[in-house]
Parts: C-alpha cells; structure tokens; sequence
C-alpha cells in the first residue's frame, strides 16, 4: 500500500496535487485503501471512491481541470485496464444507443426526480448550458442565462409565428414553453423521459405544444424548423448519420435544424467510464470529424459557435442551486447522502472538463440544400 501511494503521488505531481495537502484542490484521503482501488480501477475507482467517501477536495472542479491541463489521463491510460478495456469493447461490439436501451437514461436520470431537477435548473428547467454573454456568472443569473440560450436558438433559426418546431429531446418543455410564448410557434418536443412529458406539458398548458414520449427514429412528419438541445450526446457514433438523415427528413425544404451539443476533442465510441456507468448511460461526446462525417451529404453546415466556457459557469450554478436545495430534497427521503456525493461529484467533475477546454459545447446550424443568399449568423 505503501509503494501504491507513492506511486499515486508521483502520477498527481506534475498537476501540483497533493495528497492530504492544504490546497483546495488536494486530495484528503480518508480511506487507505483508495491507492490500491485507483490502481486496479482508474477514473471510473476515482468516482465510485468519492461517493463511498474514501477522499474529498474542497473543489473537485479544481481537482480536475489541474488533472486534465496536465494532461494525467494519459499517464493513467494503463490503469484500471480490464474496465476500460470493458467498456472499448462494449462500445465497438454494440449498438448502445438502440430504442431499448435508449429508454435506461430515461428512466435512470432524466426520471430520478422532478423535485431535484426543478430546484437545480432554475426557473426554466433548461438542462442544457446557458449563454451568459453580458450577465455575471452568478447562480442569480442562471434563468437569465436560460432565456438568453433560448432566444439565441430561436433567432438563429429565424422562427417566425405560426411556425411548427421539432424539439428533439425536449426536456421539460423549456424550449417550447419560450418559443410558443414569445414567438408564437406551434412546437411538437419529443423525449424518452415519463417525467419530462409530465411535467412539461403542465407548463406548457394553454399553448399550441405538444409533448410525446417517442424516440427521434420514430418521427415521420415536417417541420418548419428542427432543434435539439442536449440529445446528440445520447445518439451514439453508430447513429450519427441515421440521425443526421431523419433531421433532413423531417424538415421542409427551406428550414434550419440547429444542433446545440457538449462536444469532445477527439473522436471516440465511449464515453467517461464513470458518467457512462452512473449518470448517462451510453453517452457519447462526439468530435467535429464525426458530425462532419455524418452530416456530409445529408445537409449543409451554415454556422458553427462554441460557448463552451459558458457550460462551467451553468454547471456550478447547478451545483450552488443543488446545495442550497439539499436539506429539502434530504427530508422528501427520496435521497441520501449517497446521492448527494455522486451529484456533487457529476456537477464539479463536468465543470472541471469545461473549464481545461477538454469539452466544447456547439451550436451547429444546418440547412437542407444551402441557405440562398447566404446564412446570417447571431451570437
């Protein structure tokens, strides 16, 4: 154990980490064990340990943006190799993603809890990343953030009243909700989650919106526009360009379809082994050479904008509203102190990621044939 520990302090030195150090963002180990699983388990050990509360950091989001500018994953590549290797060959062998298994995430996350995700995401229920261009990154700020995405979404689209919206992966409707609002459009939002269905079509009561359980492959009808916030991540690289193609044939001829997705920079068939195993299963981030691969053919790209940045600032917006909302969400008893240490650790290790720029987050707008004239891009 005791060559395992130094073994670990060496991998950690070149981040300036420390164990059981003084920084923020230096391990504390409260287990002696935790070097032996790291070795045997890797980052997917590294997670499982911190919701067994086998070590803490004052800021995880720290920790991990020091690991990821250091570039350590490499250096920890052979480590935890049976599970990684697990995982490769699930991703290679398997179709993650088919209308079956497409339905765990549904029911695993998006389903957990209306509750929790209510008092997390703010006013809107937008659980995707805000715009937070000329707003201070304050938790204050989230819902304007929000609404700031959303009328981003709507003018890069150029939607109009009376116009009819395909919102793949819809969440709770916050989209439809602001774009029938404000805009006047007729939208049809589409998910695999019961609980968003429900939820959202309360909030959208009275407005021309419709919200149906049904997975993208199943939609046979044509939109004026086509949106999708948040989905990409869950279609998986052997679906890329069936989805690509069931966009173009769901919108008219002279339609927008924007893709709004956390982007990786390197292309892969598998997601973290920890997000994959406890909070999104089969998610996959996808790289610009697979939307271009994907879309190549089958629409045209008109404009690409990364505010990636602005997904760390929403992140720990989510992660203050999750605190503040604990004690609450602790007395339904619906949720333990389990949960609350993987929902820490899922909202500060993502945040992380953002702010070491290892994840982007795209809005792709694509038109059928070519926009006449050319696109107009907003930002």
């Amino acid at each position: 154990m005791k060559n395992s520990k130094q073994f670990i302090q060496r991998l950690l030195s070149p981040a300036g980490i420390s164990l059981n150090g003084s920084e923020d963002y230096d391990i504390q180990v409260r287990n002696s064990g935790l070097y032996d699983d790291l070795l045997a388990g890797g980052s997917l050990a590294l997670g499982e340990a911190y919701v067994r509360g086998d070590w803490d950091c004052r800021s995880v989001d720290q920790l991990i943006e020091r690991v990821l500018r250091a570039d350590l994953p490499k250096k920890f590549s052979g480590i935890g190799n049976a599970e990684v290797l697990k995982h490769v060959l699930l991703s290679k062998l398997t179709n993650r993603q088919t209308r079956s298994r497409s339905r765990i995430v549904g029911k695993e996350h998006y389903d957990v809890g209306n509750d929790l995700y209510e008092a997390m995401l703010g006013r809107t229920t937008a659980y995707t990343c805000g715009y937070w261009k000329g707003l201070e990154a304050t938790p204050k700020n989230l819902d304007a953030a929000q609404e700031s995405k959303l009328e981003l979404v709507c003018k890069k689209i150029g939607l109009k009243e009376g116009d009819k919206v395909l919102d793949i992966g819809c969440g709770w409707g916050s989209f439809a909700e602001y774009a029938a609002k404000r805009h006047g459009a007729k939208v049809v939002g589409i998910t695999i989650s019961k609980e968003q269905v429900e939820l959202g079509m309360k909030r959208c009561e009275g407005l021309p919106v419709e919200l149906r359980l049904q997975d993208y492959r199943d939609v046979d009808e044509k939109f004026d526009h086509i949106v999708s916030l948040g989905m990409f991540e869950h279609v998986g690289p052997r679906n890329y360009r069936e989805y690509m193609k069931k966009s173009r044939d769901c919108l008219k001829d002279d339609g927008l379809f924007l893709l709004h997705t956390i982007g990786s920079n390197t292309s892969t068939a598998r997601g973290d082994p920890w997000l994959g195993k406890y909070i999104f299963q089969g998610g996959v981030l996808p790289s610009i050479q697979q939307i271009g691969k994907a879309s190549e053919g089958v629409v045209t790209m008109e404009d690409w904008h990364n505010f990636s940045t602005d997904y760390d600032k929403t992140l720990i917006a989510w992660q203050a509203n999750f605190e503040n909302a604990w004690p609450a969400l602790k007395a339904t008893g619906k949720y333990d102190e389990a949960f609350k240490r993987k929902w820490d650790y899922y909202l500060k290790m993502c945040a992380g990621t953002f702010r070491a720029r290892t994840n982007q987050l795209w809005q792709i707008v694509f038109s059928k044939d070519g926009v006449n004239g050319g696109y107009e891009s907003f930002r």
